[in-house]
């Protein structure tokens, strides 16, 4: 009944884990919660009144596929203003959400026996929609010995004739590491005659905790030709259920590829989000970012201490995103079961490492409030010591 294809895909497990959770809290468990990778924010004002104009000003019906020409400005505005790139509105592309404009590029670009690059630990969608497209993943394994970033070596080792992509994400998820300017600008030499192409996820740029944000693409004009940019505005303005995401590159038949693809599938993203998102580009809700920026910070700050206090655990001190990658090595090296066990004994669900490819560590979003953070770290440390015993 089904096609073959469809079993090449896993469910995503961060997605499976925080189901789970929901559920047993509707059972009437006492459940913490810190698996999804969502902002507690809500949605700023000065975004929710754009969409509420939006929709009294009949901004309901059809538009261009790949967004209305004002948020493609405003888009090209941005990469201007905060990456020192330029593009034009036909090396643009709006899609529902940076999970959609992953799908789009892949589509357009990978075939059966193409090679994809993947550094562990990964954000789990990167293999799934390259293994369901027939291309074959090669992942470059990183730990926090190397705060989570390949080396040009590794790139230079797993460069074959048949690398068709590297996917690069800075800021991290699911360890909030960001390369440097140096760091980027050293694997852009790597690739440097190659037809390789760069597909880099920027998706957490606002939440930069420590050092300054650099675009890949910006780095040479080299790597701006070969890299594909994909972004939005889930974390950082806290849109995650509004379905928002873009994708620039400078070869324009790879934005018409994905064109014609959405045109098939979805067409365009819904109208009220597209007029909305121009609030969210164009500086109106700055204030907003920052005051969560910096909650973030004060938030990361703690729950890094909580964890380096507890004996058998350690965790790096992320530059971004909002996530912790605790390494559990002195505790367990299967982090599913280690996963499991805590979410039935403690009523604490995390994500179990071996989902992002990096076991003996498992992803804890500190994008909850603090007193839910102390309260879920005290009970890990509880189950680690009873571990321990066992």
């Amino acid at each position: 009944m089904l096609a073959k294809r469809i079993d090449k895909l896993s469910e995503s497990i961060t997605m499976a884990i925080t189901a789970l959770a929901q559920e047993l809290k509707a059972d009437g468990k006492d459940i913490l919660s810190f698996s999804a990778g969502e902002p507690d924010f809500d949605t700023p004002k000065v975004i929710k009144n754009a969409a509420i104009n939006a929709i009294n000003s009949g901004y309901t019906k059809y538009t261009a596929v790949d967004g209305i020409p004002a948020l493609k400005e405003a888009i090209a505005a941005k990469f201007k203003r905060d990456n020192e790139l330029t593009y034009e509105l036909d090396q643009i592309i709006v899609s529902n959400g940076a999970k959609h404009s992953l799908f789009n590029l892949f589509s357009a670009t990978i075939e059966k026996g193409d090679e994809v690059i993947v550094p562990a630990p990964y954000w789990v969608t990167y293999p799934e929609l390259v293994k369901y497209l027939d291309g074959t993943v090669v992942e470059i394994p990183t730990n926090d010995k190397t705060e989570f970033k390949i080396t040009p070596e590794q790139l230079q080792n797993a460069l074959t004739p048949k690398t068709k992509m590297l996917i690069l994400t800075t800021p991290s998820n699911p360890t909030g590491a960001v390369y440097s300017k140096e760091e980027l600008t050293a694997l852009a030499e790597v690739l440097k005659g190659t037809d390789v192409l760069v597909a880099s996820d920027e998706m957490y740029e606002k939440l930069i905790y420590d050092g300054k944000f650099t675009s890949a693409a910006a780095v040479s004009d080299d790597m701006f030709k070969r890299t594909i940019t994909i972004n939005g505005l889930s974390k950082s303005v806290a849109m995650t259920g509004w379905r928002f995401g873009y994708m620039a590159a400078h070869h324009t038949k790879i934005i018409k590829a994905a064109k014609k693809l959405q045109s098939q599938s979805t067409s365009n993203i819904n109208t009220m989000t597209q007029y909305t998102a121009i609030t969210g580009l164009d500086g109106s809700a700055d204030k907003d970012i920052e005051m969560m920026r910096k909650e973030f910070i004060k938030r990361r700050d703690e729950a890094v201490k909580l964890f380096n206090d507890i004996d058998g655990l350690s965790v790096l001190k992320p530059d971004g995103a909002f996530y912790l990658f605790v390494n559990i090595q002195q505790i367990s090296n299967d982090s599913m079961a280690f996963a499991k066990e805590l979410l039935a004994s403690k009523g604490v669900a995390v994500v179990p490492g071996v989902g992002f490819g990096s076991e003996g560590y498992f992803r804890f979003s500190f994008a909850t409030g603090i007193t839910t953070i102390r309260k879920g770290i005290k009970r890990i440390d509880e189950f680690v010591q009873e571990f321990k015993l066992k």
